[in-house]
């Protein structure tokens, strides 16, 4: 036997969609599919999703992004009551970032934050853990880059390279 639970209170979504690099700007369809799946989601689900604000080509390592920051605003003003993202990793790859989030923002019941890559819940203990164990590995995996990043460039200056944009190079991609 199904229990339909019915609520007064209507999730008016903001979404949040996020790429690192440029070239993911220009040659991906990141953000296209991130949109896509966030409207999908939102229309299935019944959620009203009133905009979606993007950031391309900057890290996940802080929050100080235009976009992220236009949607947190659009929750504290109370257009929307849900911040909605494809995965935790493109709202933040810093634990640190994330907890502050949740204590500003999705510790009580006032807003919601639905990651639709692994489920997040933030009303529940256990949705709480789950958050905050995705978070560490999202952490984890940049300084994994990080640190991968910095052997290779190492290693080319062992072997003699030159690092760096060729000169007269007005390209914004890192090349490395």
């Amino acid at each position: 036997m199904r229990i339909h639970q019915h609520t007064n209170t209507t999730k008016t979504a903001i979404g949040y969609v996020r790429v690192s690099t440029q070239e993911q700007v220009s040659e991906g369809v990141s953000l296209d599919a991130q949109r896509d799946k966030l409207r999908t989601y939102c229309r299935f689900h019944g959620i009203k999703l009133i905009d979606i604000k993007a950031d391309e080509g900057i890290s996940g390592g802080t929050l100080e992004r235009p976009g992220l920051q236009a949607a947190l605003e659009m929750i504290r003003r109370g257009r929307a009551n849900t911040l909605i993202v494809m995965k935790l990793d493109r709202l933040s790859r810093s634990l640190r970032d994330v907890c502050t989030l949740i204590e500003e923002f999705f510790a009580d019941e006032r807003y919601h934050l639905l990651s639709l890559c692994g489920m997040v819940n933030t009303h529940s203990a256990a949705g709480r853990m789950v958050l905050m164990n995705l978070a560490n590995y999202a952490q984890f995996e940049r300084e994994m880059i990080s640190e991968r990043t910095k052997a290779a460039l190492n290693r080319k200056r062992s072997e003699g390279k030159i690092l760096g944009r060729p000169k007269g190079s007005t390209s914004l991609n890192k090349t490395l």
